[in-house]
């Protein structure tokens, strides 16, 4: 499958402001991979879940030329001893559910870092962490850089650690199911270069997963 792309044109504000300029944008359409559960999951007593049938559809305009900027980019993983799998099957363009499709690292906070190998102007970022059952995903979040450190420009795109158990800073996102449809997030055309991604075991246990990671931006000039 493959992602499309529908054309519109928006108007933004651009420099100096009070002036307006078409520019050609277009609507973000992402490629799914195929459902392997039905019917409704089962109760989670998860504090702070959303309500994901009372969320309004998200819909994400870039400019012509946006490409998946994670496409087979390099990743590290702060778990040196994997459980299963290996750091590029973040980045390869499977999202399916199948065994050996997704990297298992161990319990207790993780994250995983993909160099992008310049500085993109990030629009959105899709994320698979598992989907052959409904989990929720603890202490997620995502944020953009400049360095691999997370030093300079650190940006947070999401962040749903409500306690603060990363040292990251108390997050207002909420907990979700995971499903087929991953999690798309607003980059909002945040910049960087390195994409940094948390989290802290699942519903089900106390270890971690990442299936695919997509990074849909264009090159900064």
């Amino acid at each position: 499958m493959r992602h499309c792309i529908i054309p519109v044109v928006v108007f933004l504000l651009s420099v100096p402001a009070g002036s307006l300029t078409a520019q050609e944008m277009e609507q973000l359409e992402i490629s799914y991979p195929r459902p392997v559960f039905v019917g409704t999951p089962k109760d989670m007593e998860v504090e702070r879940l959303e309500k994901t049938w009372e969320l309004p559809l998200m819909r994400i305009f870039v400019p012509e030329g946006t490409i998946n900027a994670a496409l087979g980019k390099y990743v590290e993983c702060s778990d040196q001893d994997l459980i299963l799998g290996e750091p590029e099957l973040v980045t390869d363009g499977d999202k399916e559910a199948a065994d050996g499709s997704f990297l298992e690292m161990n319990e207790g906070p993780q994250h995983i870092t993909i160099d992008l190998e310049e500085r993109f102007t990030v629009y959105a970022i899709t994320l698979w962490h598992y989907h052959k059952k409904a989990r929720v995903y603890f202490d997620v979040v995502v944020q953009l850089a400049d360095d691999p450190d997370f030093i300079i420009n650190t940006t947070t795109l999401f962040n749903n650690d409500h306690d603060n158990s990363l040292g990251l800073g108390v997050g207002e996102d909420l907990h979700y199911i995971e499903t087929y449809e991953g999690r798309l997030i607003d980059a909002r055309g945040s910049e960087g270069r390195y994409v940094r991604l948390y989290s802290n075991g699942n519903t089900d246990n106390r270890l971690n997963h990442c299936i695919e990671v997509e990074v849909y931006g264009t090159p900064v000039n």
